[in-house]
């Protein structure tokens, strides 16, 4: 029996490592393939600029909108985008004090120099952040982790770097669980080897679900303010659109890409 058991356990530790070498593949892939679409978009985008610093207004201020419905912002907000990217909310929020960070961060300088330049932005990864602690007021992270090696680490770094009585503002797209099993799956055979790459797994590391995402923030010193999900907008969005191949046909039973928010207040103790 005992070696039953040890049996077990052992294949459970070989399968979640394989899922782990996997996960770390795919995120040095996601990556590879994400600043590649960026070139492409920067290649494409003369003459364009103006529409694109229009629709980040927009979507920066209705973030901040949201946000000041539920927490006052100081006119001298320390502000932070984890995963800033080429067209973050940092670049065009409204604070005196804004920083992005970003593993690309340096190539989207010097491919989106319109508007990089209007916030700090330091190349990193969110799981090690190269801030002390308690150095933000806002931090802001929008369908960011789930293309990282690791998110519940991301948050935890988030959780450390806001100072008591912060705002965080998060976003994270989240699926079905009938991904997150292909997820898994998908990552042991690319640790395996396997040269299959699939693309929705190839730009996201791990799949979240509505009961995975707000577990990440599970022990951590927030106390949740607002939180929502859009999977029935989605669900139906779906059935209105003609199926083109699998993929879409398997979206009308199990939802993907919806969107799940959360803005929370970083609690005055210690992690």
């Amino acid at each position: 029996m005992d070696a039953c058991r040890r049996g077990a356990s052992e294949g459970r530790g070989l399968k979640e490592g394989l899922i782990r070498e996997g996960i770390k593949l795919r995120a040095r892939r996601a990556l590879e393939r994400q600043l590649d679409y960026q070139r492409l978009k920067s290649a494409g985008l003369e003459g364009r600029e103006e529409d694109v610093i229009a629709s980040m207004v927009a979507h920066s201020r209705t973030v901040r909108a949201e946000i000041e419905r539920v927490a006052a912002i100081a006119p001298d907000a320390r502000v932070l985008e984890v995963g800033s990217g080429a067209h973050g909310l940092i670049f065009f929020f409204d604070a005196p004090h804004r920083v992005g960070i970003d593993p690309l961060a340096d190539h989207y300088r010097e491919l989106f120099p319109a508007w990089q330049h209007r916030a700090k932005t330091i190349a990193a990864f969110g799981e090690a952040m190269p801030f002390d602690d308690a150095s933000f007021d806002i931090v802001l992270c929008d369908n960011v982790v789930d293309h990282a090696e690791n998110p519940r680490k991301i948050v935890q770094e988030i959780a450390r770097v806001l100072a008591p009585g912060g705002t965080l503002y998060f976003t994270v797209n989240i699926h079905h669980p009938f991904y997150a099993l292909a997820s898994n799956i998908h990552a042991s055979w690319r640790a395996l080897g396997i040269p299959l790459e699939i693309t929705p797994f190839a730009d996201h590391t791990v799949h979240l679900t509505r009961r995975t995402a707000p577990a990440l923030f599970d022990g951590l010193p927030f106390t949740v303010v607002t939180q929502s999900d859009d999977i029935e907008e989605t669900t139906l969005r779906t059935k209105l659109v003609p199926p083109r191949h699998l993929g879409d046909r398997l979206k009308l039973l199990f939802f993907k890409n919806a969107s799940w928010k959360m803005i929370a207040i970083r609690e005055p103790t210690e992690l």
